[in-house]
């Protein structure tokens, strides 16, 4: 697999495959939606979007970056997100990089969305479909945050490297139709045990990449409160590696891209 690194800014048309990755927070935000019962999050383009969206969905709720603002229900925090009971609803988020991420890439035949929570379902994914060349869409600082990166980089060693089938999968997903291979749809409730069962090995081989994210930017300000709208528990939740056994593709569905749990056999 011939792996490709880059911005956003440095997106130019669809690639066959794309891996977005945003780790603090916003597709770790999106995994503990899923795990909530969430069963589809809508990426949107704008915040004005998200609310004309609620608007006209009563029943969607809003999610964003930054402190809690009017007509938004949820803020982009995993640690505040995990308590929320989101069955059956349909999630709209809005964040700086994240979703911009993949709506540069919305034409792409396979767009996957992802954070070291699902590191190695995304990784699975990749290697189920034998793709040879694949675009890893780093979305954070122009593609300079080393979370991102260091993400990017553990997935592609996953799909690509040795001994690639030390993790196994814990958690089912509900089968619906899908891409051969795979089950898509709303995922089961999975906050109370990890997503895959790994190795030493497997923990020893992503420690470095963890180790870079644990000392980012992003993770800095977390932890020190210069972002809003964080809690606690928000960098170590990001940093949870394969918590849920899903990976999530995003599609074009009526002119929106959806985004949904997609998990290989």
């Amino acid at each position: 697999m011939d792996a490709h690194f880059l911005p956003i800014s440095r997106v130019r048309q669809a690639p066959s495959v794309a891996v977005v990755v945003d780790v603090m927070r916003a597709y770790t935000v999106a995994a503990w939606a899923f795990a909530r019962g969430a069963e589809k999050i809508v990426l949107a383009e704008s915040t004005a979007e998200a609310l004309a969206l609620t608007a006209r969905h009563p029943g969607w709720v809003a999610l964003k970056d930054g402190p809690p603002a009017p007509g938004f229900d949820l803020v982009n925090s995993p640690g505040l997100l995990r308590s929320a009971d989101l069955s059956g609803r349909t999630v709209v988020q809005k964040t700086t990089a994240g979703t911009v991420g993949a709506l540069a890439v919305k034409h792409a035949p396979l767009v996957l969305c992802a954070g070291f929570v699902v590191a190695e379902a995304t990784a699975r994914v990749l290697r189920a479909g034998g793709y040879e060349e694949v675009t890893f869409v780093v979305t954070g600082e122009d593609g300079r945050a080393d979370e991102d990166l260091a993400c990017a980089e553990y997935i592609a060693h996953r799909a690509t490297g040795p001994d690639t089938t030390a993790a196994t999968a814990t958690g089912p997903a509900t089968e619906t139709a899908g891409a051969p291979g795979a089950t898509t749809g709303p995922a089961t409730d999975t906050t109370t045990a990890p997503g895959y069962t790994t190795d030493r090995a497997t923990t020893d081989r992503a420690a470095p990449y963890l180790r870079r994210a644990a000392a980012s930017r992003a993770a800095v300000e977390l932890a020190t409160g210069i972002r809003e709208g964080a809690h606690a528990d928000d960098v170590a939740l990001c940093l949870e590696l394969d918590r849920f056994p899903f990976a999530m593709a995003a599609t074009l569905e009526d002119g929106l891209m959806v985004l949904r749990p997609h998990t290989p056999h």
